[in-house]
C-alpha cells in the first residue's frame, strides 16, 4: 500500500487561547488573529494537491479548514473524532484557576498520568484511542493521496507522538503552534514524522498552547 501524506493542522488563534483559558470541547470562535492566520495558512497551501480536508466539527477548526478548502478546491468533511480532549469541569478556566481549586486534579493532569480524567473529561488513554482509531480510518481511504486533518493541540500532540515513539507520559518538547504546517506519513504500519511546526508563513504570529 502506498503511504498517505497528511498535513497535521492546529485551528487558528482563540480569545480563549490569548488568554490561556482551557476550551476543550466549547465552541470557540477564532479571533482576528485567528482569521488571519487561516487566511494566511490557506494561501501557504493554495497550491498543495489536496484530495480531502478532515476537519473537527468544532468552530475553531472547522473555519480554519474551511479556508484551506476555498483555496484548494478541496472536499471539506467534519469529523467529531478529532476533537480536542475533553477536559470536564476545566473547560473555561485558565490553568492558574484549576491548580487553585483542584490543587491534586492538576498535580495528576501536570504529571501526565495517563489514567486520570477530569470530572466530565477524558483521560489520555481516552484521546490517544480516539484520534489513533480516526487518523488510521481516514488515511487508510486515500493510499497515495495527500489529505489535511485540522484539529486541536491535544490532537496533534498525539500524532506527533505517534510517530516519534514518545510515550503519553513523556513530557512534551516540541512546539503545537496555532496554524502550523505539520507533516506525517501513514501507512499500516503507524505513522512517520517528515516536518513538524512549520509557521513561516505566520511570520512568527503563532501561539503555542496545548489545551485548545
Amino acid at each position: 500500500m502506498q503511504a498517505t501524506r497528511i498535513l497535521a493542522i492546529r485551528h487558528g488563534e482563540t480569545t480563549w487561547n490569548a488568554q490561556a483559558r482551557i476550551q476543550g470541547h466549547q465552541d470557540i470562535a477564532l479571533n482576528a488573529t485567528g482569521q488571519w492566520q487561516a487566511q494566511r495558512l490557506a494561501q501557504a497551501l493554495a497550491g498543495e494537491p489536496v484530495r480531502a480536508i478532515y476537519a473537527s466539527d468544532l468552530q475553531r477548526a472547522y473555519r480554519t479548514a474551511q479556508a484551506v478548502a476555498d483555496a484548494t478546491g478541496a472536499p471539506l468533511v467534519p469529523e467529531p473524532a478529532l476533537r480536542e480532549r475533553g477536559f470536564g469541569i476545566f473547560e473555561g478556566r485558565t490553568f492558574a484557576e484549576v491548580e487553585a481549586a483542584w490543587p491534586e486534579h492538576a498535580r495528576r493532569w501536570r504529571e501526565r498520568d495517563p489514567h486520570y480524567a477530569p470530572v466530565g473529561g477524558e483521560s489520555l488513554h481516552t484521546l490517544r484511542a480516539r484520534v489513533t482509531e480516526a487518523v488510521q480510518r481516514l488515511a487508510a481511504r486515500h493510499a497515495g493521496e495527500l489529505i489535511a486533518l485540522v484539529a486541536h493541540g491535544g490532537t496533534l500532540d498525539v500524532l506527533y507522538r505517534a510517530a516519534t515513539g514518545q510515550d503519553l507520559q513523556a513530557p512534551r518538547t516540541w512546539q503545537l503552534a496555532n496554524a502550523a504546517i505539520n507533516r506525517l506519513l501513514w501507512t499500516p504500519q503507524g505513522l512517520t514524522l517528515v516536518g513538524w511546526a512549520d509557521t513561516q508563513h505566520l511570520e512568527g504570529a503563532a501561539r503555542d498552547e496545548s489545551a485548545g
